[in-house]
This record gives C-alpha cells, sequence and structure tokens, in this order.
C-alpha cells in the first residue's frame, strides 16, 4: 500500500496545542484520523491557541504534524472586516506554501479559511486534491454569500481541477467533482441490539449538539413540555453547552420543567453513546444543517428521529418513513408525534427502518471509501 508521503489539511477548525499535541472538536479530529492512516505526513494550516482541551476535543494519532498556524477572521462587523485586511495576505502565503509542498491537498469547508483554500488550490491543478463540505450543499437555501461562492469554485471543473468534492445527500446536475458522501460515528463491533423501555412508562427524548440558535433546542424543550401538559410522561436529555445556555435554564425555571428537561453539557462519546441506547426519540429542530451526525447516531441505536426538513435530512429520514419531518409548528407538530404514539406500531416500524439504514454507515464503510480516494 502506497501512502500518501505529505497531505496537507486547510480548515477553519480551531486548534489548542497542550505540550506536543494538537487537540481539536473530537468528531472532526476522529473522522480526520481515519484519512490520516493513508498519509507519512500531515501539514495543518488552522486557527491554533494555547489552553486546556475540554471533553469535546481530541488529539490525532498521527504524530508527524507541521503545523501552520493563521490568525482567525470573519466579516461580520466592519471593525472585523478591517482587520481582515490585514491577516488574508499572510494566510494567503501560508496556504499556497503549504499546498506546494503537499502532495496531496485536502479542504474543509466551508469557512472562511477554506474559501481562501478554494482560491489558492487553482494554482495547483495537477495535484491530488479532495475537500470535504460539511454544510448544506442544496443550492435553494438560503446562505451566507461566502459558502455559495465556495460551492460555485467547487463544482466548477475549469477553476477546479484533479478533485473529489465529497457532499452530504444526492443532488441532481452537479460536475464530476461531486461525489455524495457521508459521516459515521460508530463501527461494524459497536452494532448490538438495543431493547428499548416500553413507551406507557416514560417516553425518553434526547437532544445532542450546541446550544445556539440555529439548533433551536429551546423547541426540543417545547415539545417535550407540551407532550407533558397532554399527559405523557416525558423527560428529555440535552447534552451539549453554548450562549443559549442561560436562556434555556431561565425557561426551564419558569415553566417548572426542572422535573422532565435536564441540561448535562459537553459530554465525552461513551455517555452520549449510553443516552442515546436509553432513548425512545433524538430532536434536532435545526435551521441549518450538513449531515446531522447527532441524526444519524441516534438512529443507529433506534430513536426515532425527529428533525427539520433541512439539507439532506428529508433523504436520511426517507421522507418521513424513518422518522418524523418536523414543521417548526408547535400544535402540528405534538400531533404528529401523538398519532405515533397512539399507533403502537408505528415507534417500532420507524426504530427498526433506522437502525437499517444508519447501520450501513460504519467507520469501516467510511475508511474503505477514504482509502479509494487516497490509495492508489
Amino acid at each position: 500500500m502506497l501512502k500518501i508521503k505529505k497531505f496537507v489539511i486547510i480548515t477553519n477548525v480551531n486548534h489548542i496545542k497542550n505540550g506536543s499535541f494538537f487537540f481539536g472538536y473530537s468528531p472532526y479530529v476522529h473522522e480526520m484520523d481515519i484519512w490520516l492512516k493513508y498519509v507519512d505526513k500531515v501539514i495543518i494550516v488552522a486557527p491554533l491557541s494555547e489552553g486546556i482541551a475540554s471533553e469535546i476535543d481530541f488529539s490525532y494519532k498521527n504524530e508527524q504534524i507541521d503545523f501552520k498556524q493563521v490568525p482567525d477572521f470573519n466579516l461580520t462587523s466592519f471593525k472585523n472586516s478591517i482587520s481582515s485586511i490585514f491577516k488574508i495576505p499572510i494566510i494567503l502565503w501560508k496556504i499556497f506554501w503549504a499546498m506546494k509542498n503537499a502532495d496531496h491537498i485536502h479542504l474543509r469547508c466551508p469557512g472562511n479559511v477554506g474559501l481562501l483554500g478554494c482560491f489558492i488550490q487553482m494554482f495547483f491543478p495537477g495535484k491530488s486534491k479532495t475537500a470535504k463540505y460539511a454544510g448544506n450543499w442544496d443550492s435553494k437555501s438560503k446562505q451566507p454569500w461566502t459558502y455559495n461562492l465556495q460551492k460555485r469554485i467547487l463544482n466548477n471543473t475549469f477553476l477546479t481541477r484533479n478533485m473529489k468534492v465529497l457532499v452530504y445527500g444526492e443532488w441532481k446536475n452537479q460536475s464530476k467533482n461531486i461525489k455524495s458522501f457521508f459521516t459515521a460515528t460508530y463501527s461494524e463491533n459497536e452494532k448490538k441490539l438495543i431493547q428499548k423501555s416500553p413507551l406507557d412508562l416514560v417516553l425518553e427524548f434526547i437532544f445532542v449538539g450546541s446550544l445556539v440558535l440555529g439548533k433551536s433546542p429551546i423547541y426540543a424543550i417545547k415539545l417535550v413540555e407540551g407532550l407533558v401538559k397532554k399527559g405523557h410522561n416525558s423527560v428529555l436529555n440535552l447534552y451539549g453547552d453554548g450562549v443559549e445556555r442561560d436562556i434555556l435554564e431561565q425557561y426551564i425555571r419558569e415553566n417548572q420543567l426542572e422535573n422532565f428537561v435536564f441540561l448535562h453539557g459537553n459530554q465525552n462519546k461513551e455517555t452520549v453513546k449510553k443516552a442515546y441506547q436509553k432513548s425512545h426519540f433524538v430532536i434536532l429542530p435545526s435551521k441549518s444543517e450538513g449531515w446531522p451526525k447527532a441524526i444519524a447516531e441516534g438512529m443507529f441505536w433506534g430513536c426515532v428521529p425527529l428533525a427539520t426538513k433541512v439539507s439532506c435530512v428529508p433523504y436520511m429520514l426517507d421522507n418521513g418513513k424513518r422518522g418524523i419531518l418536523l414543521d417548526m409548528n408547535l400544535e402540528k407538530d405534538l400531533a404528529q408525534i401523538e398519532n405515533m404514539l397512539f399507533d403502537s406500531s408505528g415507534f417500532s416500524e420507524k426504530s427498526k427502518l433506522a437502525i437499517e439504514w444508519s447501520q450501513k454507515f460504519t467507520t469501516d464503510i467510511f475508511e474503505a471509501e477514504i482509502k479509494k480516494l487516497l490509495v492508489k
């Protein structure tokens, strides 16, 4: 097996250096570790800070890392845009030389650093390249102009050559650059039959994700609150943290939901895995997604997903056969859930279909597909 000698990653993911180890957001690092099995040396171009890694950070297994630190930047305000004028030339310069010294170029998009990488990769049309577009590839969805620009560049076979762009979902009228893909969390060895507790005891709901406006955790709470008011013994466990936490805690207190809704903060993979196994439903009323890992992970353990109709979610749920597509109308969505609860076979059927679909996407299969992209 011929490994790639030098593999460069261009990413917006913030890294933390602790001693000689580089840490990043654990789902991203776990995925990159699979890619890096087929690489001798890796060059990472990304923002970097000193500090202590959190529960959701993980270090790379590959120790042959040449890290090229770049400043983080954004264009969200006039002040930030002005400071970015001075940062962007430095980032472009580092990306160029990193790509020049690499045998394979890998972009992580969408993101500001990834956007700059999209431009610089044009100077290396002969080099082997891949890009992982982790956002919503749907061209009809409303997204920032920088995201749409990245999609146009990556999809253009004249500007972007010798590249496979991995996107979530199946979309019509795409160039030969585009390859429908997936991501995975669990291995073949982890597959096992989970026996859920009866629905007439306690309905167990789980939310996994950042507590931010875009993920709509408050809507998940209101769904469970609505079920409780209708006489259904229900609990919701939320895993994750974010700027909305104080608002959620206040809502829980004001509406006396302390016995039904629990905020657990960031937890490690094993803790969340056990929570999925115990839960009947996984909720993600998100406004935008790429491949929502929380939904795929919950389905792997037989949770019936309750999710919005964004990105490839309708494909994942087979347009409602494997779960419930939320309308984001509380009355309508509560009615959808109750209709399934009143039909005892409805939950079992959706849970079974969810398992069958999600367990096709294991880390073993993911690695086999990555190997095809990298090993010649």
